[in-house]
């Protein structure tokens, strides 16, 4: 037994305004495809294209294993040319990922392949950030540190994304001072009796294709599953809710700095500190809902 899924609307490609009021302001999920086809880039960029124009940048590659403490919030395991990864990526399956990579600031050409969408979101334009898995490679349930408003627009395959509302996060175990849930949670099968407040989230889903734009939403969790070998593009902007935008600041100024500085000073014993709370504190919490039925 799983979750019940929702289907995330799709749409095609829509006007300013029909973003604003059917998807933005009621911070609404939405996959809009159709919007991208005039950008250079949806007709150039794939594995081949990336190979000729930046096979020899570095690049900062993650795999499945869970959090070390010896490492800093979203330090890379380790590092190789794209060009490496590539050929990883062509010869079959594998959790090698690149995440939260500004690929343009290397590669500043690639700018000139695409648009910024005109779709009433002030986007961010020095954090275009590339996404990159091999086939069956997964990417944490999480929400982005600084709640931002993100298109993710793919290339290249078939990527699986899997979306839940930010009013369920009490249901989530999340671990303390941080943006992610207890990562033993195997969100293609989850463990109902060992997590039991899963029981209560009722998660967003669908299957992007080259050149499709999700909308995700400021502070909405989301776990990504590669089908095939495949990229993505995030634009992002800042949190429109003042309370997120505030939540967001926090994150980054200080909450992220106070962790690392936990992992220093107390090593492992941090880490399981987390994991143990995110469990006690979410399982006592759907416990006292339940008494109340």
């Amino acid at each position: 037994m799983g979750f019940n899924y929702i289907e995330i609307e799709r749409v095609e490609k829509l006007t300013k305004k029909e973003f604003i009021e059917n998807y933005y302001k009621p911070q609404k999920p939405v996959v809009i495809t159709n919007q991208i086809e005039d950008w250079p880039a949806f007709s150039k960029w794939n594995f081949k294209f990336l190979r000729e124009l930046a096979g020899d940048k570095t690049v900062p590659l993650y795999d499945s294993r869970k959090t070390d403490y010896t490492k800093k919030v979203n330090e890379p395991d380790f590092t190789m040319t794209m060009s490496e990864y590539i050929d990883i990526l062509e010869k079959g399956p594998t959790d090698l990922r690149i995440f939260l990579y500004n690929l343009m600031k290397d590669v500043p050409a690639m700018k000139a392949d695409m648009k910024w969408p005109k779709l009433g979101l002030r986007l961010i334009k020095s954090l275009p950030l590339v996404f990159f898995g091999g086939q069956d490679a997964k990417v944490f349930m999480h929400y982005d540190i600084d709640f931002p408003n993100i298109f993710h627009i793919h290339f290249e395959g078939k990527k699986q994304c899997v979306l839940v509302d930010p009013k369920e996060t009490k249901y989530m175990y999340r671990l303390p001072y941080s943006w992610i849930c207890n990562e033993d949670i195997d969100f293609d099968n989850p463990d109902f009796e060992r997590f039991p407040a899963l029981r209560k989230v009722k998660p967003y889903i669908t299957n992007l294709q080259h050149g499709e734009m999700l909308y995700m939403p400021e502070g909405w969790w989301h776990y990504m599953k590669y089908l095939t070998p495949g990229f993505s593009l995030s634009l992002r902007s800042l949190a429109g809710s003042p309370v997120n935008l505030w939540k967001g600041l926090l994150n980054v100024a200080a909450i992220r700095y106070y962790d690392n500085w936990m992992r220093k000073r107390k090593g492992q014993e941090w880490l399981d500190y987390k994991d143990m709370e995110s469990v006690r504190r979410t399982n006592a919490l759907f416990e006292r809902e339940e008494a109340k039925v």
